[in-house]
């Protein structure tokens, strides 16, 4: 009896110390987040991001009481889309009509969205034999008047015009930066979290402060010489039972879901 106790106690002791598993590991398993915790995570993303299909579904196979507003994720989704294609006008009369303050108590944003709108003229002319005539015209009437108020709305300014002047090819890099979706994207992203700060949230899914966290604290117990493993896992990828949650997350299926 004594013998079979010993080999048990043995054998609970190896199980709850794999052999190879550094300490750090160990006290990561010590302290794993509740499936609650996770679910909420997962749930402020897709509702940050945009996925209300996704959202919704996933708030009723995990028993979420507190269902997402539909309405105003996929409010939130237009803008974005709008902006995504280059459709700046759309998206301006969008946010004006969920709230006009939005831009009203931005200027910064507001100008963001007109000077977009610009390049997306210059775009247009670039790219075909039409006129600059509109683009010029949008700069004087929406543009000057506000470059004169700020320096550095002026010098934003300075940047577009001058894909009026020098081909893609053989304008300056900076300036040749403003033609590819990489703008599109960040000012759509501004709008986002401008319109999130507005409804009285965080502007920020969760997880991703979590991650910069994260990356903070290694690199500081790096520097620090704390004793971590070599190649620290993220921990967002294929360790979960069950289904994947990669279809929700990226929206597929979810036909609205924002771009990203």
């Amino acid at each position: 009896m004594r013998m079979l106790t010993a080999s048990q106690s043995s054998s609970t002791v190896s199980a709850a110390t794999p052999v190879g598993r550094h300490a750090f590991e160990r006290r990561v398993e010590d302290m794993k987040p509740t499936k609650t915790d996770i679910n909420t995570v997962i749930m402020d993303y897709l509702i940050k991001e945009g996925y209300p299909d996704s959202a919704r579904k996933f708030a009723l196979e995990a028993n979420i009481k507190q269902k997402p507003d539909d309405d105003s994720i996929r409010t939130r989704v237009a803008i974005r889309n709008a902006i995504h294609s280059g459709d700046i006008q759309t998206a301006i009369e969008q946010i004006n009509e969920l709230n006009p303050n939005i831009l009203d108590s931005n200027s910064q944003l507001h100008f963001a969205l007109l000077r977009l709108q610009l390049v997306e003229l210059i775009r247009n002319c670039s790219s075909s034999s039409a006129s600059i005539e509109p683009a010029l015209k949008f700069a004087t009437q929406q543009l000057a008047p506000r470059a004169s108020t700020s320096k550095e709305f002026l010098h934003d300014l300075e940047r577009t015009m001058a894909l009026l002047v020098f081909t893609p090819d053989h304008s300056n890099p900076q300036n040749a930066e403003l033609l590819k979706p990489d703008l599109r994207l960040e000012v759509a992203d501004r709008v986002n979290q401008a319109i999130l700060a507005r409804q009285g949230t965080s502007v920020e899914a969760k997880i991703k402060e979590w991650i910069r966290a994260r990356a903070w604290s290694e690199n500081e117990a790096r520097r620090a010489k704390k004793e971590v493993p070599h190649n620290m896992k993220l921990g967002l990828d294929g360790d979960t039972d069950g289904d994947s949650d990669d279809e929700a997350m990226n929206g597929n299926g979810d036909n609205d879901a924002m771009i990203s």
